[in-house]
This record gives C-alpha cells, structure tokens and sequence, in this order.
C-alpha cells in the first residue's frame, strides 16, 4: 500500500534563541533554526514514515536557500515551497525558568515572502493531486487578509480533491487584534464546515464561535460544547489537550478526543519541560496519525497525548522521534540509556 501524503500550509519562520535560559539583554549570541506550525507537523509526521510536504514561500536570497536545505534535512518534501520576494519571519525566544514565563517576540512576519504570496503564484491544482491530508492552521488565517483568502481558496481546493482537512484553531489575540473573536469568526466558521478533523479548545468555542455553557470545569465545558460544534459543522473528531501550569518548567497535561458522540480522555502526565515550543504540534501529529492507521479512538488520544509529551523532552520547536518512542512512553518504559 502506497504512503499516504500529508501537506501543511504554512509560514517557514527563523528561530531565534537566547541560550542558557538568558534574557535577549543578557545574551551575546543567539542559535538560530527553522520553524513553524506546518514545519513542526510535517517534520514529525515524516518521521513517523508519511510522506510529507509543504506549501510556502521563502526568500529569493541565501536565506530561503538554508530554510529549504532544513526542512529537507527533518525529510519534508519541497516541491510546494516557492522563492518569491526577500523576507523571513522570525521570532526571538527567552526561555524561563521557575516562575518566570518564557517570552517569544515576533519580527519581520507581515513582510515575510509567505504573508505576501498569492496562492496562485504556487500552481497547486495538479500537484495536490496526489496528497491525502492537508493541515491548516488559525495563525495563518490571522495573519492578513492575503493569507485568509489563501486559506480559504486552498480548502475549496483541496474539497474538490477529496482531501482531507485538519484544522487546529490555535487562536492568537496578539495577531487577531481588537475584536479578535469577532473578526476570526466567520472565517473559522467556513473551515471548520470544510474539516475532518479539527485541533480545539473549550475557548475556542465559547470566545470565538459564541457557543454558552452552564458548566464549570475545562472537561464540563468540553463535553458541553463539542458534541455541539461537531454536529453544526459536521465534523468527524474534534481534540485538544487540557494544560494545567504548575510552573514555566514543568505542566500537567491530559488529552481529549471527541467522536462519534463520545468523548475520551488519555490518563493525566506530569511533565518536566524541556522546551515547550511545537508541543500542540506533536498532539496534531499524533491525531492524525491514529486516523490514518485507523486506531480505535481510546488509542488514538492516548497515543497522541504521550506525542505531546516526548515533544517536551527535545530541544527545538520541530520533535524528532518516532512510533516507537511514543509506544514507550504509553507503555511507561524507563531506561537509564538504551545500549
């Protein structure tokens, strides 16, 4: 049987890291890498064994040279990335510590070449012939109004292909701006009646598509308003993960899955945080990966949830393990060091 192919659109951004936990004024260097949400997800997905691709644009200029040379090197294909104008988004991170929070800083992201292609310039209609899955992310559509119409015109695409769509929310008020919710609406409202599978939270759907709930608790909450949102927009599973903060350093985290009016829920982790950065990503992955190789949907969440939390043990936004790893962790192996 064939691999199936996952594409990501998605925005190849620059790292910019502080080392040693240094605040940016304290730091005399910083390690740069390549990343982004359809990064994270097609990285990781190409090391579970899919093929994997992904749709930007980068720098004409050594710049996008580098960016393509590290996404091929995690095993994404390139053949949707195009060179077009001369800029690359980034971001800065200070990692924290105990009580202090992390802090990421954006740059250069409204000029970047991927904010200011048109999904014309890519050429996509025969070349997503071949493609199961395409994954979508809310920061895109938060982006600008070029990268909203991009979104939607690639969906209405992808729906006459019989692909099928992923959706994460991952709603950002810093890039929504006043009336965040109000605005993000109507466009989440069109590509969640478009998507299979869709990454949210209980604010998701109380902020921004306007649902109500008597209840109280996150899971209240969630069993209130999923089964809502699913049966409005047709969706096949809605899932997300249950964050609670101890500390910048260390979180207790819980998954969920809704489908088929069900609702299950992975056991509770506590974890040490290695780097926080692609976390939701590695849930994603592992989402769609139980539905591809058609797990049952109690395994699927669990398998997802223990992504989630390998994730937090590598270094960089972009996981780097496999099946089996995850296996691991579901099945609490611990090893001092594997000889």
């Amino acid at each position: 049987m064939n691999k199936k192919h996952v594409a990501a659109y998605g925005e190849i951004m620059m790292r910019l890291e502080a080392p040693n936990h240094l605040l940016l004024r304290q730091s005399e260097n910083l390690n740069f890498s390549f990343t982004g949400t359809g990064v994270n997800v097609t990285g990781l997905l190409a090391q579970f064994g899919y093929d994997s691709s992904l749709i930007s644009a980068v720098p004409n200029n050594s710049i996008g040279t580098a960016a393509i040379g590290a996404i091929r090197k995690l095993g994404i294909r390139s053949e949707f990335i195009i060179k077009n104008n001369d800029n690359l988004g980034m971001y800065f991170l200070e990692k924290g510590f105990g009580p202090r929070a992390s802090i990421v800083t954006y740059a250069n992201r409204q000029q970047s070449s991927f904010n200011t292609t048109d999904i014309s310039q890519y050429n996509l209609l025969q070349k997503l012939e071949n493609v199961d899955v395409l994954h979508i992310c809310g920061i895109t559509l938060a982006m600008n109004s070029l990268t909203r119409e991009n979104v939607l015109s690639l969906v209405k695409l992808a729906k006459t292909q019989g692909i099928k769509i992923v959706f994460d929310c991952n709603f950002r008020p810093s890039l929504w701006g006043d009336n965040g919710n109000i605005n993000a609406k109507p466009f989440y409202e069109t590509i969640l009646a478009e998507s299979d599978i869709v990454i949210m939270s209980e604010k998701d759907a109380m902020l921004t598509l306007g649902l109500q709930t008597t209840e109280l608790t996150q899971e209240g909450q969630l069993e209130s308003l999923l089964p809502v949102v699913a049966d409005k927009y047709n969706i096949n599973t809605i899932a997300g993960t249950i964050r609670t903060i101890r500390g910048s350093n260390h979180n207790v985290i819980k998954g969920y899955l809704y489908s088929e009016n069900e609702m299950y829920y992975s056991k509770s982790f506590d974890v040490d945080i290695l780097d926080r950065i692609g976390t939701g990503d590695a849930y994603t992955c592992g989402v769609i990966h139980g539905t591809l190789s058609n797990m049952n949907h109690q395994d699927t969440v669990n398998f997802s949830t223990a992504s989630c939390i390998l994730a937090h043990t590598i270094s960089g936004d972009t996981p780097l393990f496999d099946t089996d790893d995850i296996i691991k962790i579901i099945n609490e192996e611990k090893n001092d060091i594997e000889r």
